[in-house]
């Protein structure tokens, strides 16, 4: 009888159990990473009586969560992934948005800019227009300094929130190795039964910080060692280790992660060694995003400014006097990595940059450094590629930038990060603020002699960028002898030549006469005139002219100093056909191409990250609701077990019941 009442009372106690875990299981179904929990029950081994085994009811051996090992490294995987995806795509939205917007972007004041250029091209002298291009000058620099503005602020923002995710990171740490602790605690005060609602609770920030950046976790029994990123020991039993931001050691204003080891000092992990999750995101949007963009964005304003000074210098303002530069131009940033150490120690070397070549540059950073084998190397940022390495310093350009060590030595493993284009936008300004000082004319006119006899016509004149007025200070008069089919300074006579050397240039192949030397005619031939210009081969530059037709002899043809820069709009048009000439990116496209090519690579990018974005929404959905097949609590599924475990109770209630009544009928044998 006795072995009667113990078997019920086992049922009993199974059914209350069963009851407590599916009420439990009820009660935390919106528990966010909680997993349902099974009673796991076994027959308790039989007594050979009245000629066979029996049973002695049933025992609870545990209570285990359903929980897939798989399923979870898997979640974490698609959450890292979708992380990066999701900061990355956040932060490159307002990019893309502040860009390609036809009000706030720079195509609409780039284009007014130049309407304003064609607008003083029709009439030089008029002071309302003039006015107009310094106002759209204007306009068009405030674009400029706007959107590199909002890109910076986008930049300080990406430090707020890298400091953010790190305390995040640093926080998932501590509460994963405290957990760590407890369950180890909870596991040998329970007979070694695992701790349920601890493990969920511990696979849940495990969760948590796969979202936040990379994450693998190695197992030792109930306790978890925890990786970040590509192996960086975050949780080590009940031990956390710290991660902490620091200022990038080339370049200050940069924030990046840094580990604290065991002795408190910081040593700086580098980007890549942190992939996945919001960090991770946010550290792509930073180097191939944003630095893309900004760069982009200021070798447009480099270019824009180079190039139109370089004409606007060119020119003749009504003061008579040549052009300055119109627009400020930026020089490249050069940032010494803090651990440079030089030679001797301790005085490292000076590295400037400085432009070259403003049609040449690609819109990347660029590392220089000395390595082991003490050749210095150049490499190209964008696309990683290796562009320079020798054993001494480059003495030409690289992609339109000199690099030149100015003071020092630099010792093996010294490097320094040089920004060509970051502060082209940034540095964008109007220099010139009078209107008399637009060089809207060309300081040299072009005449023929009234007396010609001839159909011999000479073009307007066009000067480059070796001429001095004294060139033009004394009238320059060809006259061209007929027997000899040359032309001859006019002061002098036939035969005397000029007294510079002069090029001629037919059909792209170009010939200098000395000084003295008389030079032949060829209709439509460039005949250009002034000076000398250093270096083999020899080159003369300074002012040019065409003379087409068929000249009589004696006619004479003049080129002299202009003295009427108020009706003249010739600079004007040469600057206002800068709005189409390629003169960007190789000579390939115009600052509106170019720019058009930032608009499209970064909507490009977005669209891409958004599929992206879609697909990984997906594939989390269908392993979430896999994982939820396993370990999710469904409401259906316990009210049948309650009723189950609620009629078991009862029966073995019943069971207990009968024994009771048994004992009654016995004992009322007795009385």
């Amino acid at each position: 009888m006795a072995n009667i009442l113990s078997t019920a009372q086992s049922g009993l106690l199974a059914a209350q159990a069963g009851l407590a875990t599916t009420g439990h299981n009820i009660a935390n179904q919106k528990t966010p990473g909680y997993s349902r929990q099974l009673v796991i029950q076994s027959a308790i081994s039989g007594q050979y009586e009245f000629g066979g085994f029996i049973g002695k009811g049933t025992s609870v051996v545990a209570v285990r969560r359903q929980y897939s090992d798989y399923l979870g490294a898997q979640l974490q995987n698609i959450n890292t992934a979708k992380g990066q995806i999701d900061s990355h795509f956040t932060e490159i939205s307002r990019i893309n948005n502040l860009l390609a917007d036809q009000s706030s972007g720079l195509a609409p004041v780039l284009q007014d800019f130049f309407k304003s250029v064609q607008a003083l091209s029709g009439g030089s002298s008029e002071v309302p227009s003039r006015g107009g291009m310094l106002a759209a000058a204007e306009s068009l620099a405030g674009r400029f300094q706007s959107l590199n503005g909002q890109m910076q602020e986008m930049r300080e923002q990406v430090n707020t929130q890298i400091s953010t995710v790190v305390g995040t990171i640093n926080s998932y740490a501590q509460q994963i190795a405290a957990l760590n602790d407890a369950i180890s605690k909870a596991q040998t005060g329970a007979d070694n039964q695992a701790p349920n609602d601890l493990l969920d609770q511990r696979d849940y920030l495990v969760g948590e910080l796969s979202k936040e950046t990379q994450v693998s976790v190695i197992k030792e029994g109930l306790n978890y060692t925890v990786f970040i990123g590509n192996g960086q020991p975050m949780v080590i039993g009940s031990t956390a280790s710290k991660l902490a931001v620091v200022p990038s050691p080339t370049d200050p204003r940069q924030l990046q992660v840094g580990y604290v080891a065991g002795s408190g000092t910081t040593v700086p992990l580098a980007e890549n060694g942190l992939p996945g999750g919001k960090l991770g995101g946010l550290f792509e949007f930073r180097s191939k995003t944003l630095d893309s963009a900004q760069n982009a964005l200021g070798r447009i304003a480099l270019g824009l400014a180079a190039t139109f000074n370089a004409q606007h210098k060119l020119g003749q303002d009504q003061n008579g006097a040549m052009g300055g530069n119109f627009f400020s131009e930026a020089i490249p940033v050069v940032h010494s990595n803090s651990f440079n150490k030089g030679v001797p120690a301790g005085t490292p070397a000076v590295l400037d940059a400085s432009i070259a070549d403003v049609g040449k540059l690609t819109g990347s950073d660029y590392t220089f450094a000395r390595d082991g084998v003490g050749n210095y190397v150049i490499t190209r940022v964008a696309d990683n590629v290796q562009v320079y390495s020798n054993a001494a310093p480059p003495a030409a350009p690289i992609d339109g930038v000199n690099f030149t060590i100015s003071s020092g030595t630099m010792a093996s493993g010294d490097n320094y990060l040089v920004r060509p284009t970051i502060n082209g936008a940034a540095s964008f300004n109007v220099l010139v603020k009078d209107q008399a000082l637009i060089a809207a004319a060309v300081p040299i006119v072009t005449a023929y002699d009234t007396t010609n006899a001839g159909t011999g016509a000479i073009s307007e004149g066009t000067i480059d960028g070796n001429f001095l007025p004294a060139m033009a200070a004394t009238p320059i008069s060809l006259a061209f002898d007929a027997a000899t089919g040359e032309f001859n300074d006019a002061a002098t006579g036939p035969g005397t030549g000029f007294a510079f050397p002069v090029k001629v240039t037919v059909n792209g192949t170009s010939t200098i006469y000395a000084a003295g030397t008389p030079v032949p005619y060829s209709a439509g031939a460039t005949i250009t005139f002034g000076a000398s210009l250093p270096g083999p081969p020899p080159d003369v530059g300074g002012m040019s002219i065409k003379i087409t037709g068929v000249p009589k002899d004696g006619d004479k043809f003049t080129v002299s100093a202009n003295p009427k820069s108020d009706s003249d709009n010739r600079n004007m048009l040469l600057l206002g056909a800068l709005q189409t000439a390629n003169t960007l990116v190789n000579g390939t496209t115009t600052y509106q191409g170019a720019f058009g090519q930032l608009v499209s690579q970064i909507g490009n990018k977005t669209h891409e990250l958004e599929v992206t974005q879609s697909a990984e929404e997906k594939l989390l959905e269908q392993v979430t609701q896999s994982q939820q097949a396993v370990s999710g609590v469904n409401l259906d599924e316990e009210a049948t077990n309650l009723i189950r475990y609620q009629q078991a109770y009862q029966a073995s209630a019943k069971v207990m019941q009968a024994v009771q009544e048994m004992f009654d009928i016995l004992a009322s044998l007795g009385r």
